[in-house]
């Protein structure tokens, strides 16, 4: 079974990062040793123009370069993924795809009607590319900026509504999707560096979300274990 993640900042994660990719990583590891391949045409982190960094820099030195592979980007959304997803996964011959998108494109690129219509126009190119691929997708989680712009607060719950309905819509039995669930005890204090990227215990509960979504809507895996 091969995995893809797509996502931007708080998926590609900065030099010196853990990600919660590697969470995700590690839970495989566990629950499915063997009987999976995590792909992708990228495989590094983040380093800010002008500053010296190493984008294998990862915090677990030991984190393995086939499991690094990603399509994440900073500052990348729906708007960046929705061209580039149907080559990626005919590319890959990713079975699975754990998404975390939307937070970039509503406070940069697009209103919450615009980026659901990349969400499905994303979702089709993947599904032209590779019938049957299934995805998991991340609604936009809390974040700083939400919490002092009650327009934007507005846009992230009007999207997160509007992807809701396109899982609904566009769910198939030959290409199945699901719509994971935002954890309830996230915390920006506690589980993010800066309001928005997650710190060590916020990639703890973005792998969980999608580690329970897998096993408990489809039988992959098994339950997150910290």
């Amino acid at each position: 079974m091969r995995f893809l993640f797509v996502g931007d900042s708080m998926t590609i994660g900065r030099a010196g990062d853990w990600t919660w990719r590697y969470r995700m990583w590690r839970h495989l590891e566990r629950v499915l040793p063997g009987g999976y391949e995590i792909v992708g045409p990228r495989d590094g982190l983040y380093v800010p123009e002008g500053e010296a960094g190493d984008p294998r820099a990862y915090a677990d030195p030991g984190f393995p370069a086939p499991a690094c592979r990603h399509l994440a980007g900073w500052g990348e959304g729906w708007l960046h993924m929705a061209p580039v997803i149907g080559e990626t996964v005919a590319a890959t011959r990713a079975d699975v795809l754990l998404v975390s998108l939307g937070l970039i494109d509503l406070g940069f690129y697009t209103d919450s009607g615009q980026t659901e219509a990349n969400v499905r126009a994303f979702l089709t190119a993947a599904r032209t590319a590779r019938p049957g691929v299934r995805a998991v997708l991340l609604p936009v989680i809390p974040n700083v900026r939400a919490g002092y712009d009650p327009a934007f607060a507005a846009e992230c719950a009007r999207f997160n509504e509007l992807l809701a309905k396109a899982v609904a819509d566009l769910d198939a039995p030959d290409a199945p999707l699901l719509l994971a669930t935002v954890p309830e005890s996230y915390d920006l204090r506690e589980d993010t560096y800066d309001g928005t990227h997650p710190g060590p215990s916020g990639e703890h509960k973005l792998a969980a979300a999608f580690a329970g979504a897998l096993h408990q809507a489809w039988g992959i895996g098994g339950p997150y274990e910290p």
